[in-house]
């Protein structure tokens, strides 16, 4: 199943290493690789699935992650290009809100206050398409809510101004997180941003740790490793007098095991194993100490144990033990986390872990079923699609069929 040369990211970390005028010698010694490795890499005969490994070529040869990752990649068929196409007035709307956040003078408003209850359902109807995957949607429905949401802080007088900011908050962060999935990372930091400008105002310290989440969400895909586990730490001192003691709140503990899952994915992609783990294990403990049945989804994070076990198979393929990750949680049921994007999320690592462990055919199953639950998110995803560009290149035999489907679903041959 040959696909196209300029699709597999093998072109582009040979482009970065030739900019940066290194060998492919002086590139496989930085990696701890042979020459071998490399050139199979350039040339789509091995796969580069570890966020760790592409991380450490985009340092080295000082080159945007993002880039080397092929995002944003717009899918030309269905709601893709439809979530596209709605960027240029998201971007308008961020970049309007951190004017009026900053307290510019001069700017007027550019219509009537919304209503803030109608405000509210709007709200409620964004999280739920990005809780739901459904990219497209949230694309369409977040650049006239900012909008809404500028003109009615404009508007706003002390007494109303707190709910105004608190759901600005909430819609930048939603903003956030189509933003880093549809490869848009440099808009996501201003998304985040924004949500932080507009917590500050509050006073919160459950918000502003909130925030704090979302940053560390944008500067994951940034491959800010050292700045996200920083940024989490901060917020966990600040959090901790909320989530320990008598008059701590499920909510701060929530939050705090929510930032440990951060961390623990940036020391995964370092290759940092032992502080990996330990992140983890700091999170199952606070989701133990929620019970059961806690996700949080009012905050966005979903944070539960189901959300830790996500988070593990993750953590599990970066340090390449997919086994330990995928048990790392036990008994934990992903199925009922009440979030389809965590739960493709899941699907997805969990595939790369089976591959890795030698079970292709049970990858490609677990991910054709995440692709009919979550089309857009799972066919754009960028280690969905070398997962895919990996397995046609080794050859799934028993899963022929199923592999074709993914491989045109996600546009791989032309």
């Amino acid at each position: 199943m040959p696909l196209s040369s300029d699709e597999h990211i093998g072109t582009r970390v040979r482009i970065a290493r030739n900019a940066a005028g290194l060998t492919q010698v002086e590139l496989a010694d930085f990696l701890n690789r042979t020459e071998t490795w490399v050139a199979n890499v350039e040339s789509g005969r091995q796969a580069l699935d570890r966020f760790s490994v592409i991380t450490a070529i985009a340092d080295r040869c000082d080159v945007d992650v993002v880039w080397l990752l092929g995002q944003p990649y717009r899918l030309q068929r269905g709601g893709g290009r439809l979530a596209h196409a709605h960027i240029p007035a998201l971007r308008t709307g961020l970049r309007r809100a951190g004017l009026i956040l900053s307290g510019h003078p001069g700017l007027s408003p550019q219509g009537p206050p919304a209503d803030l209850t109608d405000m509210r359902r709007r709200s409620r109807a964004a999280n739920a398409a990005r809780q739901a995957a459904d990219l497209p949607k949230v694309a369409t429905l977040l650049p006239h809510m900012i909008e809404d949401l500028n003109t009615t802080l404009l508007f706003a007088h002390d007494l109303g101004r707190s709910d105004v900011l608190r759901l600005l908050v909430d819609a930048a962060r939603t903003a956030r997180m189509a933003l880093n999935q549809l490869g848009y990372p440099d808009l996501a930091w201003i998304a985040a941003e924004v949500a932080a400008g507009a917590a500050s105002q509050l006073d919160d310290p459950v918000v502003k740790g909130a925030v704090a989440w979302d940053r560390c969400g944008a500067l994951l895909h940034q491959a800010s490793l050292k700045d996200t586990v920083a940024v989490a730490d901060a917020a966990l001192r600040d959090l901790e007098p909320h989530a320990t003691g008598r008059d701590s709140s499920n909510e701060a503990v929530s939050l705090r095991g929510a930032l440990h899952l951060r961390c623990a994915i940036a020391h995964a992609r370092g290759n940092q194993k032992a502080d990996a783990w330990a992140r983890i294990d700091a999170a199952l403990e606070d989701a133990n100490r929620l019970g059961e049945g806690w996700y949080d989804v009012d905050s966005h994070t979903v944070f539960g144990r189901g959300t830790v076990a996500v988070h593990a198979a993750e953590a599990g393929v970066e340090v390449d033990q997919p086994d330990t990750g995928l048990k790392k949680v036990p008994a934990a049921t992903v199925g009922e986390v009440p979030s389809r994007e965590r739960r493709t999320h899941y699907a997805i690592d969990e595939a790369r872990a089976l591959h890795r462990m030698g079970k292709s055919p049970a990858a490609v199953q677990k991910l054709r079923a995440a692709a009919a639950d979550a089309p857009y998110y799972v066919h754009a995803d960028p280690m969905a699609r070398a997962l895919v560009s990996d397995m046609a290149r080794v050859g799934v035999p028993s899963q022929k069929s199923a592999l074709s489907g993914l491989i045109r679903h996600m546009e791989l041959m032309h």
